[in-house]
């Protein structure tokens, strides 16, 4: 493989791929990892930390809705909800014992089981990927194959697997990989030919900026995108994780994930039904994104979530996993590294804790697969505001 690489644009807060965390990323007083706690502790409530992978915003509504609505205390949890962003690594965070449980990428955290840690997804939230490669529609640029040549944007640090399956695929060979930052400045300026964009944000970033050529919004029939769902080099997402040690070891432990795993998939039912007041609810958590950007993020989301296909929210479905784990060993990236070396432990993922907790809604006549789920249309004003 011939692949040029060069670095475009600094990246502010990055998440690291390594397994050390810094010492101070967890409970510190900096604005990105300030916690989110209910309403004071109690000694008649059991304190749970959750750790985000990313900074408060509309991606993680359904842990804040649950949260505000009060479906953690009615567990019998006292829930901190914990930003990411910086160095922190949500699941080294879990796997050192710094939090209870964590929001991560299935890929990401195969690669750190391989390196030692030693946890376990309990509830898979996201059934479908959200990551996109954005071009302008003049590009030429609509498949994969298109990319040969081109200058190609990614995050990088674990979000660039999908991209690099899909390359790998298509039998893509020549092309410059550039370091983009969390925003489409990139791709804006003609500095990239694709850029990284999830759906639920740096696309929305691109559709509230002004066309400089007619002075108003830019449209979706501005751009082409490459939808990873659509190649067949899609990979699981966003995650619930839990210890696969204390699950095996402490029966308490086990029994409090089933209580945060049901109060957490309510929350997300409530995201769903109510996605303005959860877009309030996380921006009242602190998030500083525009008004019409929460809510698209939120109504994004939804979209990766509602229908569900595989008999409830959390479950997860054999076909994407093993398609997951496949692409985690044959996938290599620019250097000819690939994820992981050999297949994930059994103990990698289980769906006993949110079968649990999908038959105790379903008896309280929650409805868990959201058949008849319809995405709200939101129109982005400039700015997301």
């Amino acid at each position: 493989m011939r692949t040029r690489s060069r670095f475009f644009a600094p990246l502010a807060l990055t998440l690291t791929a390594g397994l050390a965390l810094s010492a101070c990323s967890i409970g510190g007083t900096s604005e990105a990892t300030e916690p989110t706690t209910a309403s004071g502790e109690s000694a008649n409530l059991t304190p749970v930390k959750l750790q985000l992978q990313w900074l408060t915003q509309g991606q993680f509504a359904g842990y804040y809705a649950a949260l505000d609505q009060g479906f953690y205390e009615d567990e019998g949890l006292d829930v901190e909800i914990i930003p990411s962003g910086g160095d922190i690594v949500p699941q080294d965070a879990l796997a050192q014992g710094e939090v209870d449980y964590a929001i991560a990428w299935v890929p990401k955290v195969l690669g750190s089981i391989e390196q030692g840690a030693n946890i376990t997804n309990v509830a898979q939230i996201f059934e479908r990927s959200a990551t996109l490669q954005v071009a302008f529609a003049d590009s030429g640029i609509t498949t994969p194959a298109d990319l040969e040549g081109k200058t190609v944007g990614s995050w990088g640090y674990g979000n660039e697997w999908e991209l690099f399956a899909g390359l790998n695929k298509a039998g893509v060979t020549d092309f410059e990989l550039v370091t983009q930052a969390f925003d489409m400045l990139g791709l804006l300026n003609g500095d990239i030919d694709a850029a990284q964009a999830m759906t639920y944000n740096e696309y929305a970033q691109l559709l509230e900026t002004i066309n400089p050529d007619t002075g108003e919004l830019y449209t979706p029939e501005d751009f082409t995108i490459i939808d990873w769902n659509d190649e067949g080099t899609a990979m699981l997402q966003d995650a619930i994780w839990a210890d696969a040690e204390r699950l095996e070891t402490d029966a308490e432990y086990s029994e409090t994930t089933v209580k945060f795993l049901k109060a957490s998939l309510k929350g997300w039912i409530y995201a769903r039904d109510n996605a303005e007041q959860s877009a309030e609810i996380v921006t009242a958590a602190g998030s500083t994104l525009g008004t019409s950007h929460q809510l698209w993020m939120v109504n994004e989301v939804n979209n990766l979530i509602w229908p569900n296909t595989t008999g409830g929210i959390g479950m997860v479905d054999q076909a994407a996993w093993d398609a997951t784990v496949a692409m985690a060993l044959e996938t290599s990236n620019e250097t000819g590294a690939t994820i992981i070396s050999e297949a994930p432990p059994e103990s990698a993922y289980s769906t006993e804790y949110v079968e649990q907790a999908l038959a105790e809604l379903t008896e309280e006549g929650i409805d868990v697969t959201g058949d008849g789920f319809t995405p709200l249309s939101v129109t982005l004003n400039e700015g997301g505001n």
